[in-house]
């Protein structure tokens, strides 16, 4: 897909150099089509890591994609540079008027949180209500599924101790979901969580459903019966170093963090791991932008 987005962003170069199709402002102003509007929250501190993550992801389909960026005006990022927020980034206040065929709310490193004690909990609750008819179709990833799963349907989340960290199969519970389409019977996903829901908790609304579930990691995938909410608890857009870079500034910081399982070869943290979800990671994004937003928007937003 020609992901269509600002000319200077950083990660237009890190993408062009990946050999990924990147569609600056000014060619898209030339084609006479409707690009699919896409918004993305980014509650990550490391904001550029994760734009070029999801961003990534979302290149391998015909479709052109306008993205835009937003982040919570209620919170002081720290991670970041003001004058990228200044310019990249949208605040709710600037776009709560529009409508978008689709968005991602990410992640954040909110563990052990309470959602009542995050500083921007009433903006993020204010964002999430404005999706019900702002937005066509919205995933929710990692700590944002947990915040989404407990806005709309009260589904209260689970300390898990240790943390969840590593490579781990999963199977399918809808074999026959689009959102499957072109997916092997076991499929390989990162996670980095010391979070929780229980396939219970998910069966227990009739409004979701249970997609995909991993025997150690357990809940990964599950969406609403509508398709207009999808919660994904793992990582098919992780860098192949990042369960590293995550491991060694935890052990930086003197937190005696557990070797991320099923990653380092021979558990070997000297070894460069071997990636065996990014194809998965492709499939899920593209599956979802093609068959939940691209294939049910209205033309007329």
């Amino acid at each position: 897909m020609p992901i269509k987005i600002q000319d200077a962003l950083p990660a237009r170069e890190i993408l062009e150099n990946e050999n990924i199709f990147v569609m600056t402002e000014y060619r898209a102003m030339h084609q006479d089509i409707r690009p699919l509007s896409l918004l993305m929250l980014n509650l990550m501190p490391t904001k550029i890591v994760t734009e070029t993550q999801f961003l990534r992801k979302l290149s391998n389909t015909p479709l052109q994609v306008d993205v835009a960026f937003l982040h919570m005006a209620t919170h002081t990022a720290t991670h970041v540079d003001a004058t990228h927020l200044n310019t990249f980034y949208l605040t709710f206040e600037q776009i709560k008027k529009k409508k978008y065929d689709g968005m991602i709310i990410t992640g954040a490193p909110l563990d052990f949180v309470a959602f009542e004690d995050v500083d921007y909990w009433d903006e993020l609750q204010e964002i999430m209500e404005w999706t019900k008819t702002h937005v066509h179709c919205t995933l929710h990833s990692c700590w944002g599924s947990f915040a989404g799963l407990y806005y709309h349907y009260g589904i209260q989340k689970r300390d898990h101790v240790p943390k969840l960290s590593g490579i781990y199969s999963h199977h399918i519970v809808k074999k026959n979901s689009p959102l499957f389409r072109g997916f092997d019977d076991v499929f390989y996903a990162p996670h980095s969580r010391a979070t929780e829901i229980l396939a219970g908790q998910i069966q227990a609304i009739p409004e979701l459903e249970l997609m995909a579930v991993s025997d150690e990691a357990g809940v990964a995938i599950a969406k609403s019966t509508d398709s207009r909410q999808f919660f994904i608890t793992c990582h098919p857009e992780y860098d192949s170093d990042t369960l590293k870079l995550e491991y060694e500034r935890d052990l930086e910081k003197g937190m005696d963090p557990l070797l991320p399982v099923h990653y380092f070869p021979d558990d070997d943290p000297r070894k460069a791991p071997i990636v065996n979800w990014r194809s998965t990671g492709q499939l899920l994004i593209s599956n979802w932008l093609n068959y939940y937003v691209y294939q049910s928007t209205p033309y007329e937003l």
